[in-house]
């Protein structure tokens, strides 16, 4: 029987991410994979929005996937919105499709020294005071001190916790295709009785990609006649559609986990909320979650933090799913083509072309406004740190290259020395700094500057102040355990 620290159910964008985190923590951690390889049908996810790039940024790996993928400069909710004036490096949406993401983050994991047990697939686990027995498809074992589900909106390891996946039912459902047409379809939107329908060059520019909204909700996998009687009846042709290399349906069902831990079982990514992909936010979502949670499975493996830390992973990312799930529901009732929603969608068209409602949408999904409560204070506190241009001793840096490691970090900008964190010092680094110019917040605009800022590893502040004054220590034991001795 193999044994590790914390073995992830699914080689996804949010397992992997999951796992390089943790890797990088120096936890001894296994993806649990029914793939034979990352290979993917089908373009699936189409691009990562602003944090998540901010997020691969911060551990000095985003030049990967920017280099291989198209910049846009605009997200969309029914309309598209601009992001070219938000305070960040990257004020766009990286197109970059599902399998290329996973390729790189594969890569990268792998590099890692994760191991990856491939055409592997979870069937049971049973969970003892301190370990996961789980139990293989090919009748092998495996034990853990944590298992993790990553294994999408389907998820085993979430039904087998019982965890109740609570939420809206399906009311529309989608076709999508990819595949070869023998003749030259009508490209772009479509717009009917029905709902809105699209086809599209794929990027390799032999086929296409083909979107249909269905005349009633239909569940299971199509065939390919389904897609040319759905082309038929919506284009009056079927173009000739052949050689699919994907063939799906989705729908707008909305549901999210009510607990993302039993005992030692988590839930992360779809396996932990699922809702329609209007926006393109449910690949972010997932590596976002993986980034909260990994620094904290790590120092609760550790023994530097206690097991109730994982409790702040349920409280910080349960609300900002519940959110997604909100924005994907309003943007399917906003897509519906009866007149109600019709008169609706043109009114808020005109309310989101406004600036301060452009740029609250614009934060909301490109995850940019994401704010987890941590008391009242400094505007910065719970908010992504920015990435700032810092002078220091080692000549200029910037924020986001000081945690390419996934290491917590104290930013002072006062004289150097008026700090003291010698019980935190080999696990939080500090770094002496000036910077001059104005702190932008996305939607929020410029705050004032502090004195010192404490950064978790992944990105957010927990701590504003002038000194190390008392609710320093507070955080630093909060965060990063009992001091040293």
């Amino acid at each position: 029987m193999s044994a590790h620290a914390v073995a992830i159910a699914g080689a996804g964008p949010t397992g992997l991410m999951l796992a390089g985190e943790l890797a990088l923590a120096g936890i001894d951690v296994a993806l649990i994979e029914r793939r034979s390889s990352q290979e993917l049908i089908g373009s699936r996810a189409l691009g990562l929005h602003t944090r998540s790039i901010e997020v691969l940024d911060q551990r000095g790996i985003a030049e990967r996937f920017l280099s291989q993928g198209r910049t846009y400069p605009m997200v969309h909710f029914q309309i598209p919105l601009d992001i070219s004036d938000f305070p960040t490096r990257h004020n766009y949406v990286l197109g970059l499709v599902q399998r290329h993401v996973e390729r790189i983050l594969a890569e990268w994991v792998v590099e890692l020294g994760v191991p990856i047990y491939r055409e592997r697939e979870v069937t049971g686990f049973t969970q003892y005071d301190e370990a996961v027995e789980i139990t293989l498809a090919d009748g092998q074992s495996l034990r853990a001190q944590y298992l993790v589900g990553c294994d999408g909106g389907r998820s085993l390891i979430r039904k087998m916790t019982g965890i109740d996946f609570a939420g809206a039912d399906a009311t529309v459902s989608w076709l999508i295709v990819e595949a070869e047409l023998r003749e030259e379809p009508v490209w772009g939107f479509r717009h009917d009785a029905i709902g809105t329908h699209a086809i599209g060059k794929l990027e390799d520019g032999d086929r296409a990609v083909i979107v249909l909204t269905e005349r009633q909700l239909e569940s299971g996998q199509p065939t390919l006649q389904d897609i040319r009687a759905a082309l038929i009846a919506t284009y009056g042709t079927d173009y000739g559609i052949h050689s699919p290399s994907r063939m799906s349906r989705f729908n707008d069902m909305a549901r999210q986990a009510t607990h993302y831990r039993q005992q030692r079982v988590l839930l992360a990514g779809d396996a932990a909320h699922v809702h329609a992909p209007l926006g393109g936010q449910g690949l972010n979502l997932g590596m976002q979650d993986a980034v909260n949670l990994g620094w904290k499975l790590a120092q609760v493996l550790k023994r530097i933090s206690p097991e109730s830390l994982l409790d702040t992973y349920q409280a910080e990312r349960h609300p900002v799913a519940a959110r997604v799930l909100q924005n994907s529901l309003a943007q399917v009732a906003l897509r519906r083509p009866d007149p109600c929603s019709k008169a609706l969608a043109d009114l808020l068209g005109g309310i989101f072309a406004m600036d301060e409602p452009r740029k609250r949408l614009v934060g909301m999904m490109s995850g940019l406004d994401v704010h987890y409560d941590f008391g009242e204070g400094h505007p910065l506190l719970g908010r992504r740190m920015p990435d700032l241009d810092l002078l220091t001793a080692a000549g200029t840096v910037r924020v986001f290259s000081l945690l390419h490691d996934a290491q917590p970090l104290l930013l002072h900008f006062g004289a150097p020395g008026g700090i003291d964190i010698t019980p935190w010092r080999h696990r939080v680094r500090m770094v002496d700094a000036s910077y001059t110019g104005a702190w932008e917040l996305p939607v929020l605009g410029s705050v004032p500057a502090p004195g010192a800022v404490l950064v978790r590893p992944d990105g957010h502040v927990a701590w504003v102040g002038d000194a190390m004054e008392r609710a320093l220590e507070q955080a630093l034991h909060t965060w990063f355990g009992a001091p040293e001795m």
